[in-house]
């Protein structure tokens, strides 16, 4: 397995891992009073936006030759580590 190969296996695995975090805020959300829910809501919109801007960035990867993916990986890790954080924060504040 390439570097590229293994690189985009951990980048798919982590974007799942989210896509699950994710749908728990969204059961979280679920259950709160209508005013918490719709600020919950509106944050799990921007989650999604931002797990859908990484997938892209991922299949992009995807389709990169062998020269290209390392030029493409500073954005990638860049779009990552904000979604994490994003999610993280998020995950607090609805705990």
């Amino acid at each position: 397995m390439s570097m590229q190969e293994a690189y985009e296996k951990k980048l798919q695995s982590k974007l799942d891992e989210w896509n699950a975090e994710i749908d728990k805020l969204k059961a979280k959300a679920d259950s709160v009073e209508a005013d918490a829910q719709l600020e919950y809501n509106k944050q799990i919109e921007e989650l999604r936006a931002m797990q859908d801007e990484a997938g892209k960035k991922l299949d992009e990867l995807k389709g990169a030759s062998d020269d290209a993916w390392e030029d493409l990986k500073a954005g990638i890790d860049r779009a990552w580590d904000s979604l994490s954080s994003s999610i993280k924060s998020a995950t607090s504040r609805f705990s």
